[in-house]
């Protein structure tokens, strides 16, 4: 029985990809800031195995690494994300936000493919793959603002291309969702259902020569 490893899997797109991988009769691991309080996700239980995690402490990152040493995980999902600070501008700028945006959606990321690396790289699929976005690709902007998001994602593209130069034993790779359907974006016309299908579906196909690379949600390549 392969194993998943999901990031942020209480609600969006995280709690679909832990509710389609267990479908498939998948192992996952889903991790959270608060299980107490995912209860959609408790309710996949004992299909999922669900464990507390915040991303950005990296304390218990490491910890956590140590705690699945000897496991084998065969695909991790860094999904945790946030989207804070939306309409910040260049004459009011606070740091602090942005700095929390850094923690959890750039370095949160990098520090878990450091922990579960061993696990990974074990496996059969020995797949990383961190969920990027369109808002942090430079030859798509279109439109101004949404710096802290954007800037946090571009970052995210960086060293998660640079850590698969750095591991060729992993195929580290880039998804963006499109724009979906979740409390991060009510309006868009995506549903999390398809959208996770498709990744998916992209996961499964991956290989060697596709590590550095960022595709769509439909496979198509995403630009940087």
């Amino acid at each position: 029985m392969p194993t998943v490893l999901i990031t942020g899997a209480s609600r969006g797109i995280g709690l679909e990809f832990a509710r389609q991988y267990a479908a498939d009769s998948w192992r996952v691991i889903a991790t959270c800031r608060t299980p107490d309080k995912a209860a959609a996700l408790r309710a996949l239980r004992p299909a999922a195995e669900v464990l507390a995690l915040d991303v950005a402490d990296l304390a218990r990152v490491s910890a956590l690494g140590r705690e699945l040493a000897g496991e084998t995980i065969d695909v991790l999902i860094a999904n945790a994300g946030i989207y804070i600070a939306r309409g910040m501008t260049p004459d009011a700028i606070d740091a602090a936000p942005w700095l929390e945006s850094f923690s959890v959606n750039t370095i949160g990321p990098l520090a878990c493919a450091g922990a579960f690396l061993a696990p990974v790289a074990r496996s059969r699929e020995r797949k990383m793959i961190a969920l990027g976005s369109a808002a942090g690709s430079l030859t798509r902007l279109r439109y101004g603002g949404t710096y802290v998001y954007r800037s946090s994602k571009a970052a995210l593209h960086a060293v998660w291309r640079a850590f698969a130069f750095d591991h060729p034993e992993i195929i580290a790779v880039l998804l963006s969702p499109s724009r979906v359907r979740t409390d991060m974006n009510p309006t868009a016309t995506l549903s999390v259902e398809d959208s996770v299908a498709g990744m998916r579906r992209v996961i499964a196909g991956l290989t060697q020569q596709d590590s550095g690379l960022f595709f769509r949600h439909d496979g198509e390549p995403a630009p940087w």
